[in-house]
Parts: C-alpha cells; structure tokens; sequence
C-alpha cells in the first residue's frame, strides 16, 4: 500500500511557486501558474483570487498535511443544514502529482556510491557481497530507485567501500 503524501514543510515561495518537503522526504516544486493553466481557472473560480495577488497567494500556509489559505473561504452547508465557513485548501495528493523534484535538494547518494564503487574497479555484484546486501538493492540505489537506512549506508560505505562516511546537517 502506498503511503498517503501529505505536505510537512514549505522550505520558501519564489513568485507563484512553492518549494515544500513531503512526509516521504522528497523536496518537490509546485508551479501554481502552470496549474491554473491545466485547470483552466476562470474569475467564479475559487481560486481565483490567488491569481491576481501576490499576496494573498504568498498567505498559505501547512495545515493537516496539505497547503491552505485561511484567506480564501468557502461556505457551504453541514449535515444539519447549517451554514459552515472554512479556509480553502487542495488535496495533497493532487499537489505531489502537479509537482516536479526539487534539483537543489536532491541527495545524490545513488550518484556518490556508484561514483565510489567504479573508483575502486568494483562490480555492484562484489560491493553487495562486501556490504552484506545484494546485487539488486545496490542496483536500485545507484539509480536512485530505493531509499536507504542510515545503517544501510554505513554498511556500504565503510564495509563495502572501504570509505569513511561524514554527515553533515546544515
């Protein structure tokens, strides 16, 4: 089953783009101009308002999981039938699919062992074999296809590679 994704952080706003971390990780751009385009949003629209203002673009916010605009409401009825106001926001899930991989924050790790492992003259097949893993992980994570365990990583490069690992949070 696939996990949910749902937004955890928004790293900063350039224009009508918003750069944000998502709960699998990844670091992914939204162009919300593009996506007025493909939703072909008109002025009865309620998103509207977001494209004539800066502003009132830039006010959105992470709530629950996903972006919203406690600027932007919407009203509508509850099961009582009663008036009910609420801020407007958009499916994060619709949010990942319309976003693109953020380049600046892509951890190239894939790149660096595979880098590492032809320095050294080793096959994927002899650098499992040394770091205790197989052949087909070691495949996927120099492709980038697969996320690692930090213990993972340790194994691969100080038993595998022989290298020392540094971490660095900045």
């Amino acid at each position: 089953m696939r996990s949910i994704k749902r937004i955890i952080k928004i790293h900063e706003i350039k224009g009508y783009q918003i750069y944000c971390l998502f709960n699998n990780g990844e670091s992914r751009i939204i162009d919300f101009e593009q996506l007025w385009k493909q939703w072909n949003v008109q002025a009865d629209d309620i998103e509207y308002p977001l494209t004539q203002s800066l502003e009132t673009f830039q006010a959105v916010r992470v709530v629950e999981g996903t972006l919203t605009w406690n600027n932007i409401r919407i009203q509508s009825i509850d099961e009582d039938g009663s008036p009910v106001t609420y801020p407007f926001d958009l499916d994060p899930i619709v949010l990942y699919e319309a976003s693109m991989p953020d380049p600046s924050r892509v951890l190239e790790i894939g790149l660096m062992v595979r880098k590492a492992r032809k320095e050294l003259g080793l096959t994927q097949a002899e650098l499992a074999q040394r770091s205790g893993t197989s052949k087909h992980y070691i495949s996927k994570l120099e492709n980038n296809k697969s996320g690692i365990e930090l213990a993972t990583l340790v194994r691969i490069v100080e038993g595998g590679l022989g290298k020392s690992l540094e971490l660095k949070i900045s």
